[in-house]
C-alpha cells in the first residue's frame, strides 16, 4: 500500500471516529437551549407578575390621590377645620393636587350676595316715602300751629305742653315704632335694614335740629297787630332734608352751578366701593367664619380669628369712610350746590383719639356738639364738662348699637362696649396733649385691632345665629356660644 493510500485511510478513519462523537455534542447543545428557553419563560412570567403587581399598586395610589384631592377641594370650598387643614397639607406634600378655583369672570358676574343684601327694595321705598312725608309735613305743621296758638293764647304753658306731647307722640309713632315694625315684620335683609334704620336716625336728627333752631325764634318774635308770625319756609326745610348737614339754617352758602361730571364720577366710585366691599366679604370674611361656630371655642381660635379679621375690617372702615363721607356727601352737595364741604378733617394724622373723634365725621360731630354737649353745659351752668362728654359718648354708643342690632337682627353689644368702654378710656388717656408721631402709630394700631374685634365677633355671631337658632333645645347652646365668645374677647384684651 502506498503512502498516499495510507494517508487517505487515516483521514477517512479520523472522520469516522469524529462522526461517532457528534450526536453527544448535539444533545448537550439542545439541552442548553432548552434550559435557556425555560429561563426566558420564567423571566417573562416574573416580568408579567411584577407588571401586574405594580399596576395594581399604581391604580390604588391613583384612586387614593383622586379621593384625597376631592376631599381637599370639598374642605377648601366649605372652610375646613384646623385639624382637617393639617391633614390636607400633608396630603398635598405627597403629590400634586389640582384644585379648582373661581375665575375672575365668575367673581364679577356672581352678585348673589348683593341680591340677598339689598332684597325687598320695594318695601324699603314705600317705607322711606312714608317716613320722609311725615318728616317733611309733621314737625313743620306742628310748629306752625303751636306758634299761632302760643302768641294768641293765655295758656301758653298748656299750649306748649300739648304741642310737645303731640309732636313726641307723632315722632315716636312714625320715626320710632314704624321703622322697627317694617324691619321686623317684613324680615328685611341686612342692607335693606340698614337703609331703613339709618334713614330713621337721620330723619330724627334733622327734625330735632329743625325744631331746636326754629322754636327760639318763634318765642322771641312777638307779632304786632295785623302782623303774621314769620315761619321758616317749607322749601328751606325741604332743602335741609336733602343737603349733607344736620344743623338747620334757613340759608346756606351755595355754588353758582352744578358739575354733573363730578356727580357721576362720585356715584361710580360708590359702586366701585360696593363691589370692593363685596370682594372683601366673599374672599376674606365669609370663607373664614362660615364654620367657625361649629368648632370648639378657645382663646387661640379667637386670637387667630381676630388677627385674620383686622385687615379686612380696616378695609371695610376705609371703604365706608370713602364711599359715604367723601363720595356720597359730595355728590349730594354738588347736586344741591351746597358749598360747605367740610365733612371730615385729616383724622388720619391724629395723635389722639380725642382729635380723631372730632375730625372723623364732622357732620355728626357738629350735631352732637351743639345739641348734646353744649345743651348739657347750658343746663348744668357750664359745669361738669367731663359728664357732658360722657353723656355724648353714651348717646352715640347707644345709637350705634341700636343701628347694628336692628341691621343684623340680633343684640350683641360689641359696638356699645368698644364705643362706651374702650372709646371713653382712649378719649381721656390719648388726649390732645399727645403730639408725638408715635401716638399716631398707636392710634392706627388700635384702629386695626378694634376693627378686627368688630368684624370677628359680629361674623361669629352671625353664623352662630344660623347654626344655633334660638328655638327648642338649641337655645342654651346658642346662648353659651355667644356669651363664651364675648367673654373670651373681653378676657383676651383686658
Amino acid at each position: 500500500m502506498s503512502s498516499h493510500d495510507s494517508s487517505a485511510v487515516r483521514r477517512t478513519g479520523g472522520r469516522t471516529a469524529g462522526g461517532n462523537q457528534r450526536p453527544s455534542e448535539n444533545g448537550s447543545i439542545r439541552q442548553h437551549d432548552n434550559h435557556t428557553n425555560m429561563r426566558e419563560e420564567d423571566m417573562q412570567r416574573m416580568k408579567a407578575a411584577v407588571i401586574r403587581h405594580v399596576q395594581t399598586h399604581l391604580n390604588e395610589a391613583l384612586e387614593r390621590a383622586l379621593t384625597d384631592s376631592m376631599q381637599s377641594l370639598s374642605t377648601n370650598t366649605h372652610t375646613h377645620t384646623d385639624e382637617t387643614g393639617t391633614d390636607n397639607r400633608h396630603k398635598l406634600e405627597q403629590g400634586k393636587v389640582f384644585i379648582a378655583r373661581c375665575s375672575l369672570l365668575e367673581l364679577v358676574l356672581d352678585f348673589d350676595l348683593f341680591y340677598y343684601a339689598f332684597g325687598q327694595l320695594n318695601t324699603v321705598i314705600w317705607a322711606w316715602t312714608l317716613m320722609f312725608g311725615y318728616t317733611l309735613l309733621g314737625p313743620y305743621h306742628v310748629l306752625r300751629v303751636w306758634g299761632g296758638l302760643y302768641h294768641s293764647s293765655r295758656w301758653r304753658t298748656c299750649v306748649s305742653a300739648g304741642s310737645a306731647l303731640l309732636l313726641c307722640t307723632a315722632q315716636m309713632s312714625m320715626l320710632g315704632i314704624f321703622p322697627v315694625y317694617v324691619v321686623l315684620h317684613y324680615q328685611l335683609p341686612p342692607a335693606s335694614r340698614f337703609i331703613i334704620i339709618l334713614e330713621q336716625i337721620r330723619f330724627l336728627m334733622k327734625s330735632y335740629s329743625f325744631i331746636r333752631e326754629t322754636t327760639p325764634a318763634v318765642l322771641r318774635h312777638t307779632p304786632q297787630k295785623d302782623e303774621s308770625l314769620r315761619y321758616p319756609s317749607l322749601s328751606s326745610y325741604l332743602y335741609f332734608l336733602f343737603c349733607p348737614t344736620l344743623i338747620y339754617r334757613e340759608v346756606y352758602p351755595r355754588n353758582p352751578y352744578i358739575r354733573w361730571n363730578y356727580v357721576g364720577m362720585n356715584f361710580l366710585k360708590i359702586l366701585a366701593s360696593l363691589f370692593y366691599l363685596y370682594f372683601i366679604l366673599v374672599r376674606l370674611c365669609i370663607p373664614v367664619f362660615r364654620n367657625k361656630s361649629n368648632q370648639p371655642f378657645s382663646t387661640r381660635t379667637l386670637i387667630l380669628a381676630l388677627f385674620h379679621a383686622a385687615f379686612p375690617g380696616m378695609l371695610i372702615l376705609m371703604l365706608g369712610f370713602y364711599a359715604f363721607l367723601h363720595c356720597w356727601l359730595n355728590a349730594f352737595a354738588e347736586m344741591l350746590r351746597f358749598a360747605d364741604r367740610m365733612f371730615y378733617k385729616d383724622w388720619w394724622n391724629s395723635t389722639s383719639f380725642a382729635n380723631y373723634y372730632r375730625t372723623w365725621n364732622i357732620v355728626v360731630h357738629d350735631w352732637l356738639y351743639y345739641y348734646g354737649y353744649r345743651d348739657f353745659l347750658w343746663l348744668s351752668g357750664s359745669k361738669l364738662r367731663s359728664v357732658a362728654t360722657l353723656s355724648v359718648f353714651a348717646v352715640s354708643a347707644l345709637v350705634h348699637e341700636y343701628a347694628f342690632t336692628m341691621g343684623f337682627g340680633f343684640f350683641y353689644p360689641v359696638m356699645f362696649c368698644t364705643f362706651a368702654g374702650i372709646g371713653v378710656v382712649f378719649n381721656f388717656a390719648m388726649n390732645d396733649k399727645r403730639k408725638s408721631p408715635v401716638w399716631n402709630i398707636i392710634m392706627w394700631t388700635c384702629l386695626f385691632i378694634g376693627q378686627g374685634i368688630h368684624v370677628c365677633l359680629y361674623c361669629l355671631e352671625w353664623y352662630a345665629q344660623i347654626h344655633c337658632p334660638r328655638t327648642g333645645v338649641r337655645t342654651e347652646q346658642y346662648g353659651n356660644y355667644s356669651t363664651e365668645s364675648l367673654h373670651l374677647a373681653v378676657q383676651t384684651f383686658f
